[in-house]
């Protein structure tokens, strides 16, 4: 807690900033009001928004924060400055949950350089950042590596574009092996205090949201990821601080071991995830049916989710974590059931490719859905259609038992269920 006092008002404030290295402070701001992250992606467990201060013979901010969260996260940086000018404003990354608050920080500490991309730089501009005018502060546009001397510390930076935006950078402090990672190496989820990885149970707590924030925001762009993990193979990294979530310290390869295999699109897990998109019930009692005939020969890794009631970022996690998927969909206007029709778009929309895809169709006069998942997954790369599609009108008959029961001997027949 500080005292501060601005024309004879005493202004009582509290801050929460944790110490990370001698020189290194996380200032960030953790988000629990907000229920959706982007406007479309439910975030139940919050989020962080992440940014840090190295203070050196030069301080240097990594990256501001969300404009919702700017009261705390003024207060936090005035307690790590502790009456020191503010030198530099690293611009990792431009987005507005980053990037909102460059503004009235310009405002507060006029005389802050800017560091960024080229591409930054003109992003700054489109979002309204003036830096025409004669007050204007001084930026400075960095390339591939090209470094800062702060005093102790030599920051270097590493372009990471589009991971996920065009103007992504990360920074590497090359004193103390510190990786700012931006977006790369986040999740979903506010902190409570507990800033650190090893601090949580990461592997039962964290780890789906940490895919599903990946997958979600990042994973179309897998290429991409793939070239800025090779850059960071070549990098001694101690501790990675990325701008959401908690902050790498130990284990460092468990994690960047998950981002190579999501961002090669490659199955996580052997098992099988049943997403159905049932209006009237009769196309979900197949579909449970077909993972209990699963379960009965052997094959342990059984996920099931309604398509209508299930967000559907979860779905496309789950789809990219397993190495089987059955879709069974009802048959809505002579066409894909709808919820099932935004997981299939969202899918190709992420670059979903190497699964192994089993479908079941219902339509009580005319069935399409089945013809119509098939011709949007033959769009996509590597499906392999286990199977002919499995037609119902209506209800599931008692002779169709034994297309099911042999739909699964096809699927166990490439799914290890030891």
């Amino acid at each position: 807690m500080y005292l501060c006092s601005h024309k004879n008002i005493i202004i009582q404030t509290m801050h929460n900033i944790r110490q990370i290295h001698p020189d290194l402070y996380y200032i960030g701001v953790s988000d629990r009001r907000n229920s959706l992250f982007e406007n479309v992606y439910p975030i139940p467990r919050g989020v962080s928004y992440n940014s840090y201060l190295l203070c050196d013979d030069k301080t240097v901010l990594l990256d501001t924060a969300d404009a919702t969260v700017g009261e705390q996260f003024f207060e936090n940086l005035t307690a790590a400055l502790n009456g020191r000018p503010l030198d530099y404003l690293v611009v990792n990354h431009m987005e507005p949950d980053h990037a909102a608050l460059i503004q009235p920080l310009l405002i507060r500490y006029p005389q802050c350089t800017l560091i960024c991309s080229a591409k930054a730089e003109q992003m700054i501009k489109q979002f309204g950042v003036l830096l025409d005018h004669a007050d204007a502060p001084e930026i400075k546009t960095v390339k591939e590596g090209d470094t800062l001397c702060t005093g102790r510390h030599t920051l270097s930076f590493v372009m990471a574009p589009m991971v996920h935006w065009p103007e992504v950078m990360m920074t590497y402090d090359q004193t103390d092996k510190v990786l700012f990672s931006a977006d790369a190496f986040g999740t979903f989820g506010a902190l409570s205090g507990n800033l650190y990885a090893d601090e949580v149970n990461f592997e039962t707590e964290w780890i789906d949201d940490a895919r599903r924030y990946f997958i979600n925001i990042v994973g179309k762009y897998g290429v991409q990821v793939q070239n800025v993990l090779k850059k960071a193979a070549t990098l001694d990294i101690q501790l990675i601080c990325p701008l959401h979530g908690p902050v790498w310290r130990e284990n460092l390869s468990y994690f960047i071991g998950k981002h190579d295999v999501w961002s090669r699109y490659e199955p996580e897990e052997k098992g099988v995830v049943i997403v159905y998109g049932s209006i009237y019930g009769h196309t979900e009692s197949a579909a449970l049916r077909l993972g209990t005939l699963l379960a009965e020969r052997g094959v342990k890794n059984i996920k099931a989710y309604d398509a209508s009631r299930t967000h559907v970022s979860e779905l496309v996690a789950e789809c990219f974590r397993v190495s089987h998927v059955v879709l069974a969909s009802s048959t809505y206007n002579n066409g894909i059931f709808t919820p099932m029709e935004n997981l299939l778009l969202d899918l190709k929309a992420h670059g979903w490719q190497r699964r192994t895809v089993a479908l079941i169709e219902n339509g009580s006069w005319a069935p399409q859905s089945g013809k119509l998942m098939r011709a949007e997954l033959e769009q996509m790369k590597d499906i392999t259609l286990v199977g002919d599609t499995l037609t119902l009108k209506s209800a599931m008959q008692p002779a169709q038992e034994q297309q099911l029961t042999a739909l699964a001997d096809l699927l166990v027949e490439t799914v290890p269920h030891s």
